[in-house]
């Protein structure tokens, strides 16, 4: 059966893959089944400054309008800026048009549901089953009943902007920080966001011209942003992805500190204050043994999701947890927003750091490092889900897993909508995780590749 949805809903090559017209399509379907009982149905539309943005953001208000809905335009802004005003403009739902963290030739759909939260399963199943399979049940509405498009790009940004403000709480007066926007939709609001909270911001990557966004900067090229930290004496570093939804942060020596490192932070500190519900936090199967065994430590009660936002946003809402996050830097602050938000993330960090007195190196130099090696592998087509069942990779996986015991873990898993086993080795002697995840990757390889 085909997949609209990944981990994170429609993602392609712009208009090659993720067409207009299946963009318009989703626009309709989710118009449909997000709409209201009675009354006008409204959706908000936000954009991240890819050249393919536009016109995804055209066929997608098309499809909305086209089933008697209202789009409502918030122009250049994060992900979690569509969040947290679909709630404040008492909207039934919101679209994201971004490739998030991939390069700018990829964009994608990011659909929220009226709570501010992405869409769970079952919405997601049905909008994927009128695009895929029952087009024909999304029928035009009248002229009289079209929707319109309503223009809120001059306001929506100012809007965040003072959401974040509000939410940090925190005078972050004598901090020296660098940012980089990863030419993404940082570049509108992150240096307001920190100049206004009272830090020397200096920022980097924020001239997006259509086609750079994410490209050698951002979370996931963070070398840029650890050197010109540590030769501008600042007191820390932060990196975004294309829509602001993720933060890596560089502490004053350079160091790279991920999501799984900040979590550990927000974890202890939130707990200290009272403010950690349950004493648990929310994180996946890829977080960190460093992760798990700090928090072992400082009492602190792991409880794990699927890979990707959602699973782990979902399990939030079915325990009542209010920290949660995965190892690529999405932070989820439930009272705060439905979904990761990387410049609150870098804010609540400072603030962490203002009210403690220590530098960033001091509040995660006792979170345990353990090196991990992840290597993907390309199978055939035809030995998805069936490579479980390769008992000689099993026993592999199982020997080395029986190796490494409690200092170390070997994961390994399927793509959600790709051909492609991805395989994580974590230990503290990184030559031999090394080792056993190449091993792992050729015996796949060698049993279940497209030549196969």
């Amino acid at each position: 059966m085909a997949k609209l949805f990944g981990t994170d809903g429609p993602r392609g090559i712009a208009v090659t893959d993720l067409t207009c017209e299946l963009a318009m399509q989703t626009g309709r379907a989710a118009a449909s089944v997000l709409a209201k009982k009675g009354g006008k149905t409204r959706i908000l539309v936000g954009k991240d400054t890819r050249r393919s943005s536009d016109a995804l953001e055209a066929a997608v208000c098309a499809g909305i309008c086209s089933v008697g809905a209202d789009a409502e335009l918030l122009g250049i802004v994060p992900t979690p800026a569509v969040a947290h005003l679909i709630g404040a403009h008492e909207a039934d739902g919101g679209i994201m048009i971004s490739g998030s963290h991939n390069s700018a030739e990829f964009n994608g759909l990011k659909i929220f549901c009226g709570k501010g939260h992405k869409v769970m399963e079952e919405a997601e199943d049905e909008i994927e089953r009128l695009v895929l399979y029952a087009p024909q049940e999304m029928k035009p509405c009248s002229n009289e009943n079209m929707g319109r498009m309503i223009h809120s790009e001059k306001t929506a940004a100012a809007e965040y902007i003072e959401h974040v403000k509000n939410a940090a709480d925190t005078d972050l007066s004598g901090f020296r920080i660098a940012v980089d926007c990863a030419n993404g939709c940082a570049a509108f609001t992150a240096r307001k966001i920190f100049n206004a909270l009272g830090a020397k911001t200096y920022v980097m990557f924020d001239k997006p011209d259509g086609t750079n966004i994410n490209r050698d900067c951002g979370s996931t090229h963070i070398q840029h942003l650890m050197e010109f930290v540590v030769k501008n004496r600042c007191d820390c570093g932060l990196a975004f992805d294309g829509d602001a939804d993720r933060c890596i942060a560089v502490d004053e020596k350079g160091a790279l500190l991920d999501g799984d490192r900040q979590l550990a932070i927000f974890a202890r500190s939130m707990k200290e204050q009272g403010l950690l519900d349950k004493d648990t936090a929310v994180i996946t199967a890829m977080s960190s043994l460093g992760l798990r065994k700090y928090a072992a430590a400082n009492g602190i009660k792991l409880v794990s999701s699927g890979a990707g936002a959602r699973y782990v946003l979902e399990r939030m809402l079915e325990g009542g947890y209010k920290l949660g996050g995965e190892p690529n830097g999405h932070i989820i602050f439930l009272g705060d927003s439905g979904t990761g938000d990387g410049q609150l993330a870098g804010a609540r960090l400072m603030s962490i750091m203002k009210r403690s007195g220590l530098k960033l190196s001091q509040l995660s130099e006792d979170i345990p490092a353990y090196p991990q090696v992840k290597l993907n592998v390309k199978i055939s087509p035809h030995f998805k889900e069936l490579w479980k069942n390769e008992k000689s990779v099993t026993e592999l996986i199982e020997s080395f897993e029986k190796e490494l015991g409690e200092d170390g873990r070997i994961m390994v898993r399927e793509s959600g909508k790709e051909p492609i086993v991805r395989i994580m080795a974590e230990g503290s002697d990184f030559g031999r995780i090394n080792d056993m995840a190449v091993e792992i990757a050729q015996h796949i390889k060698e049993k279940c590749s497209a030549g196969e």
